[in-house]
């Protein structure tokens, strides 16, 4: 008998949260969780508020970012004691050295591994000041990302394609046609960086006809307009992700409390756009995380 692999649901939305990034610190938001355990801590609530996976950045326990692989191990620990929410580990850095990420994503081997599509002006301006904030280059070219993509296909790690602009999703293809992106394929479109594609509908409706038929996306969307975006997201068919990475703000202006009050919130609009959250086993059928088996082949192939 052939195995029937049921159609997808449209209804169904995958709810990710970005529980704590690099850059935002306590000062602006006491939320931000910085240790294991408080990074664990708000995975769970997360989970709790509707979350079936959780973006992970590490940081050490004064809230600089780290990128070694043991503190990113200890938070998995952490998290699986509280809750089975999946994990998504970023691989994103400044350097062209991707040896912690990649050790990371084969010691570590979360299920999902967030892969940035392409380099870019990264900045931020502040119109009271009339400056950047900061404005640097954020540097990920293709044999970057086929390092990480080779690691990730070793070791069974499902990528997630972060794609800033339109040219990252359109960018894809030759890792296609080199056999290290398989299809069906996950895709983020973030919007409301400066240096990337803008806040609006039309910048969603772009990337989805750039992405392969059948590809599953979500929505990630940077300050107060994500909610705005998310439900542009819902509308269009897609996933969504909140969470303090993203976003510090309810959508009433208050400061959130904690990452479950952010995916709270987007569990809401899902409900109020006649989506339905998408359960554990439901998000991994969707993501095709069972399907995804560590590959060998890969590493010798992008040897030769």
């Amino acid at each position: 008998m052939n195995n029937v692999v049921p159609a997808r649901d449209p209804d169904l939305c995958v709810i990710t949260c970005a529980l704590t990034g690099v850059l935002a610190n306590r000062k602006q938001c006491p939320a931000i969780p910085y240790t294991p355990v408080e990074i664990a801590e708000e995975a769970k609530r997360a989970y709790d508020a509707g979350a079936a996976v959780v973006h992970i950045h590490a940081r050490n326990d004064d809230g600089s970012p780290t990128w070694e692989p043991g503190t990113f191990a200890k938070i998995k620990e952490e998290i699986e004691k509280r809750c089975p929410v999946i994990l998504n580990f970023s691989s994103g850095n400044l350097s062209d050295d991707v040896g912690p990420q990649v050790t990371t994503i084969r010691e570590v081997r979360p299920a999902i591994g967030a892969l940035n599509m392409g380099t870019m002006n990264y900045a931020k301006y502040s119109e009271k000041r009339k400056e950047f904030v900061f404005d640097m280059v954020f540097p990920n070219t293709y044999s970057k990302i086929i390092k990480l993509l080779t690691a990730m296909q070793e070791a069974g790690v499902k990528p997630e394609l972060e794609c800033f602009d339109s040219g990252h999703t359109a960018g894809i293809w030759p890792l296609i046609d080199m056999g290290l992106l398989k299809t069906p394929l996950q895709f983020s479109f973030i919007v409301n960086v400066l240096g990337g594609i803008p806040p609006m509908v039309e910048s969603l409706q772009l990337q989805t006809k750039i992405m392969p038929a059948g590809s599953e996306w979500e929505v990630i969307g940077i300050g107060r307009i994500g909610w705005r975006m998310i439900a542009s997201a819902l509308v269009l068919g897609g996933n969504v992700r909140a969470g303090l990475e993203d976003n510090l703000y309810l959508p009433s202006g208050e400061m959130a409390q904690s990452n479950g009050q952010l995916v709270e919130v987007a569990a809401r609009v899902v409900r109020d756009t006649s989506r339905k959250m998408a359960t554990m086993k439901q998000t991994r059928q969707i993501l095709g995380l069972d399907q995804i088996k560590p590959d060998i082949k890969v590493a010798s192939h992008a040897a030769s």
